[in-house]
C-alpha cells in the first residue's frame, strides 16, 4: 500500500553504482530517505532486534564479542550456502519491512525514497512504490569503487555482485535509469535534479490538478 498522499520512489542499484550518492541528492531536494541497508545494520548491532533470532538459528559464534553480528562470517556463510541466505532473509526482511513502514509513515507528507538493494528481486517492494529509479554503471566500475572504499579483493567484490540481480534485470523494472559512469558529481546532480522536476512533489501536484480539472 502507498502511504496516502505521499509519492513513493524505489531506488536501487548494484553495489558501487553510486546509489547512496543519488539518495543523498534526493534528500537535499526534500525527499525522506528510508534506507533498508541502514535498517538492516541497526537490526544486527548489539541489542538489535534480529540478534537473538540470528544467534538461535546460526549459533552464538555468528555474534561477535561486542554483541553485534559478525558480518564477515555471515557473508562467507551465505555466499557458500543459499539455504543460509534464505534463512537470514526470513529473519531480517519482515523486521526491515516493518521499520521501513514506520519511517515512511513519519514522513509528514513528503516524498519518500525507499533505498532497497534487493528491489529487483522483491515483488513486494516493487508493489510498495509508485516509481522505480535504477542507478547503473559498468561492473568494472563497481569493482573499482568498492575496492577503493572497502579494501576488499576484486574476487570478493565480484562475488557480491554475482549475488545481486544483474544489470539487465534491474534496468527492466526501471521507470528511469541514471547511468553513473564516466560522469562527474556536477553532471550526476544535474540528472537527479531533472528527474526530481518530473517526479517530485511539484510535478505530482500538477498531475493531480490536471486530473481534477479533467475527471
Amino acid at each position: 500500500m502507498h502511504p496516502r498522499g505521499v509519492h513513493t520512489i524505489g531506488l536501487t542499484g548494484g553495489i558501487g553504482s553510486g546509489k547512496s550518492t543519488v539518495a543523498a541528492l534526493l534528500v537535499e531536494r526534500g525527499a525522506v530517505l528510508v534506507d533498508t541497508d541502514a535498517i538492516a545494520r541497526a537490526l544486527t548491532l548489539p541489542g538489535g532486534a534480529a540478534i537473538a533470532a540470528i544467534a538461535e538459528r546460526f549459533g552464538a559464534p555468528m555474534i561477535g564479542a561486542d554483541g553485534a553480528l559478525d558480518r564477515g562470517r555471515m557473508r562467507a556463510q551465505v555466499f557458500a550456502d543459499p539455504a543460509a541466505k534464505a534463512q537470514l532473509e526470513a529473519i531480517l526482511h519482515p523486521l526491515i519491512g516493518a521499520q521501513a513502514e514506520r519511517e515512511a509513515a513519519a514522513a509528514g507528507g513528503r516524498s519518500v525514497v525507499f533505498d532497497v538493494p534487493l528491489l529487483t528481486e522483491s515483488a513486494r517492494w516493487r508493489a510498495r512504490v509508485q516509481r522505480v529509479l535504477v542507478v547503473d554503471c559498468e561492473e568494472d566500475t563497481q569493482c573499482r569503487r568498492v575496492m577503493q572504499r572497502s579494501g576488499w579483493s576484486e574476487a570478493t567484490v565480484r562475488a557480491v555482485i554475482a549475488q545481486q540481480a544483474g544489470r539487465t534485470a534491474r534496468r527492466a523494472i526501471a521507470d528511469a535509469v541514471i547511468y553513473n559512469d564516466g560522469i562527474g558529481a556536477q553532471e550526476l546532480a544535474r540528472q537527479v535534479q531533472a528527474l526530481w522536476a518530473r517526479w517530485g512533489p511539484d510535478a505530482v501536484e500538477q498531475s493531480r490538478a490536471a486530473c481534477r480539472a479533467h475527471p
